[in-house]
């Protein structure tokens, strides 16, 4: 199977931390695969929170996850702080894709990248939705520059 390979704008814009605790660490002493998708899936619980909204309710829709991907660089281990980055991308009629880095806070040491598929859907039928034209302005102002805008996995 061949790796996945992409790259990320230097600058993603949103940034949150959070720390690696027991119950996110498998038998091999490292962050759990499953864990690292609860960490990167709080991340974009915040992020959404930074343009004022909860992802059940972003102007009048809910998000769903449509894909994930992710690419480990290196293991977490317990007690450390990831620094998880994010930045929407390839904006499509339904949603986006929300990039994200995570690195250990101390060291800098890249430990995941990878993206999230959001799509917008209505709250009441749970039927895919447009992106409101307000809400797609508020992301495109938290996409990184347009050099870095579509990062193909």
């Amino acid at each position: 199977m061949s790796r996945i390979v992409f790259d990320l704008p230097e600058q993603l814009g949103f940034a949150t931390e959070m720390q690696i605790y027991i119950s996110h660490v498998n038998q091999g002493g490292h962050l759990d695969n499953a864990q690292l998708l609860s960490l990167v899936s709080e991340a974009r619980v915040r992020f959404f929170k930074s343009l004022g909204y909860p992802e059940a309710d972003v102007g009048g829709l809910s998000t769903v996850v449509g894909d994930i991907v992710a690419q480990y660089q290196s293991e977490g281990f317990h007690g450390e702080t990831m620094r998880v980055e994010m930045a929407p991308t390839d904006f499509n009629r339904y949603g986006f894709d929300l990039l994200f880095r995570m690195t250990e806070k101390n060291s800098g040491r890249a430990v995941a990248r990878g993206k999230v598929g959001i799509v917008f859907v209505h709250r009441s039928d749970r039927k895919v939705a447009p992106i409101p034209d307000f809400i797609r302005q508020l992301l495109l102002a938290r996409a990184p520059s347009a050099a870095g805008a579509s990062t193909p996995l």
